[in-house]
């Protein structure tokens, strides 16, 4: 049974579990994910979304089975057990190609669901929910027209899982997940757009799709949806972020008792407390997504590395410093494509939400290779060095305290990883681990 189909069994038991989904291509993060399933003993479920990862490459400039292999290479260096990671797949759909007419448009989504199948994913988010180019623009997208493209999708997936199965006997069926959140992947533009999901559109688009998958002969797919991506209430700006209000949320969470093979699935959970997180999972949002918030962490790190190294160097002559923090300054400012939409303000505030804005658009810069060298050029100078233990003190408190108690290593990877592993943990006790 596909660890998932697992979880949603145990609830019905009476277990309040759920599993965090981590939407990151950093090999930090993806480490740090798999050391912690180690030692926890839960399953690693690691996303890729449609404009991250797709046959053109994405901004990562990786393929579905390239992803794939990157991350089963790192799990591969950790000895994870092959039956506890889950590769996922987010948005996939016409996302990326919006601009385009229909035809073209799905054409190339049906080509992304089939290479992300072929490769090993087994959790695939069918979302056709975006309006294309030939689309009224004036009205709503219909439910039925949603529909019929994720039909469309879900024969491909399962087309492609036969396929699959004709070469690898073994591989485990896909589990798919419907619906769409309001924000777009990786946080909302406009705050002020946020608002819970109805019940009766949760519902409505429930029984919608399960009779359309029984009308067009496709209802072995539907027994595999398992969860309906919904806005409960939770989501970020730069500097806020909209908690989780569960009376607010009571309505929806009530509507899911009806369909008890089901979770919801929440987007943008990043920065919610662990406290907060706990009580989704708790309400039934049993699959919990958060990627910006891991590489805040990681950046968080990168940025107290660099300040440590700014002090152990400073006025020596013969050591170059990395200056990492001046670098990603100057490659996103030569380079706005990531950043224009969604960073707004004067010069000051623009500058300051390079570096410490919630939506971390700055994660998407740190594969450039100028940023790579300066990342290189940092743990070089201080895998070198000994940190002192004020320096930590200063800069990495939490880690410092681990350090005396022979917890952790000076080395300053494993500092990285350790401070996303602070993220980690609140979501590992959200979910019951």
């Amino acid at each position: 049974m596909h660890p998932l189909k697992q979880l949603i069994e145990d609830r019905k038991k009476g277990l309040p579990r759920g599993i965090y989904s981590a939407c990151s291509a950093s090999q930090y993060v993806i480490e740090a994910v798999l050391e912690r399933a180690l030692e926890s003993g839960t399953e690693a479920l690691i996303e890729a979304t449609a404009n991250q990862v797709n046959q053109f490459g994405g901004y990562t400039g990786m393929k579905p089975e390239d992803f794939a292999a990157f991350v089963r290479g790192i799990a591969e260096k950790y000895a994870f057990p092959s039956d506890r990671l889950i590769l996922g797949g987010d948005h996939l759909g016409p996302l990326t190609w919006q601009s385009e007419p229909e035809a073209s448009a799905m054409e190339k989504s049906e080509e992304l669901i089939r290479q992300y199948v072929l490769a090993g994913f087994t959790k695939i988010h069918l979302d056709t929910s975006m309006r294309l180019s030939d689309d009224d623009k004036s009205a709503r997208l219909s439910d039925e027209r949603i529909a019929e493209r994720t039909i469309r999708l879900a024969r491909k997936a399962e087309e492609s899982y036969i396929q699959l199965r004709s070469v690898q006997p073994g591989a485990p069926r896909p589990v798919y997940i419907i619906g769409s959140e309001v924000p777009i992947p990786g946080g909302a533009q406009d705050e002020e757009e946020m608002c819970i999901t109805k019940p009766e559109d949760f519902k409505g688009t429930v029984e919608y799709f399960k009779s359309k998958f029984e009308q067009s002969g496709i209802s072995e797919a539907w027994d595999n949806v398992i969860a309906v991506v919904v806005q409960p209430g939770v989501e970020f700006g730069d500097t806020t972020v909209h908690e989780y209000d569960r009376a607010g949320a009571r309505e929806l969470v009530n509507a899911l008792k009806d369909y008890p093979d089901l979770v919801f699935e929440g987007h943008s959970t990043d920065y919610q407390t662990p406290e907060k997180l706990r009580e989704m999972v708790e309400d039934g949002i049993a699959i919990l997504k958060v990627g910006p918030a891991l590489t805040f962490a990681q950046r968080e790190a990168l940025f107290s590395l660099s300040m440590m190294e700014e002090e152990m160097f400073a006025g020596d002559k013969d050591v170059e410093t990395s200056g990492f923090r001046s670098v990603l300054e100057k490659v996103m400012r030569e380079k706005p494509s990531n950043w224009i939409k969604h960073y707004k303000g004067n010069e000051r505030e623009i500058a300051f939400k390079f570096k410490y804005s919630f939506s971390d658009r700055c994660r998407y810069y740190l594969p450039e290779p100028e940023i790579e060298r300066s990342v290189k050029k940092l743990i070089s100078n201080l895998r070198g060095a000994d940190i002192p233990l004020s320096l930590l003190s200063q800069y990495m408190p939490v880690q410092y305290a681990k350090i005396r108690k022979g917890l952790l290593s000076h080395d300053p990877e494993a500092l990285i990883r350790d401070r996303i592993s602070n993220c980690i943990d609140e979501y590992l006790y959200a979910c019951g681990a």
